[in-house]
């Protein structure tokens, strides 16, 4: 059972870690004539867009964003279950040389962003590919560094990393869960 231990996040929070990430994104690639934000299914497809918005009232450029299903690359396919529900990749738009920035949740052991370039590359050959989280809570077991990071949140193996996004979940929000026997 998982109990609530600490809020790490709050929507003020959230917004803060996006706006900031959007302001490097646009910095590291001097300008987003040639960036996309691609989500990862889940909450990084939202946090994509959110990014993508904060970008264009930034540099008044509205970026490409697309969705990515890793579901059918991901190495513990089989334990997940005898038929895993794989939704659709919405990426409507040409990678080939463009600056793709994946977009996450939290980053953890790693092996969600191994999938996911396993997925992008096969629609094409980016320039290159940045990761942005907005949490990094460590534990990784591949050598995966995000790019831009929200907040780093050094965490146990017994705790657990929630985010919320209105969107989904209807409250933004980061707490920390824990393992409790009962």
């Amino acid at each position: 059972m998982l109990r609530d231990k600490n809020v790490i996040m709050d929507k003020m929070a959230m917004k803060r870690a996006l706006t900031r990430i959007a302001h490097e994104i646009i910095e590291r690639n001097k300008g987003v004539e040639k960036v996309a934000l691609v989500g990862i299914r889940r909450r990084g497809g939202p946090l994509a867009n959110r990014l993508a918005d904060l970008i264009e009232e930034i540099e008044g450029i509205k970026v490409p964003v697309g969705i990515l299903d890793i579901t059918l690359y991901r190495d513990d396919l089989t334990t997940l279950s005898a038929q895993p529900l794989v939704h659709r990749t919405e990426v409507d738009f040409k990678i080939n040389n463009l600056a793709i920035v994946l977009v996450d949740d939290v980053l953890y052991t790693g092996r969600t962003v191994r999938a996911a370039m396993d997925a992008l590359i096969d629609l094409g050959r980016p320039k290159c590919i940045e990761l942005a989280v907005l949490v990094d809570r460590g534990h990784r077991e591949l050598p995966i560094k995000a790019d831009f990071v929200g907040k780093n949140v050094p965490t146990g193996k017994q705790e657990t990393i929630s985010v919320m996004v209105e969107e989904l979940d209807g409250q933004d929000g980061v707490i920390i869960q824990e393992m409790v026997d009962g």
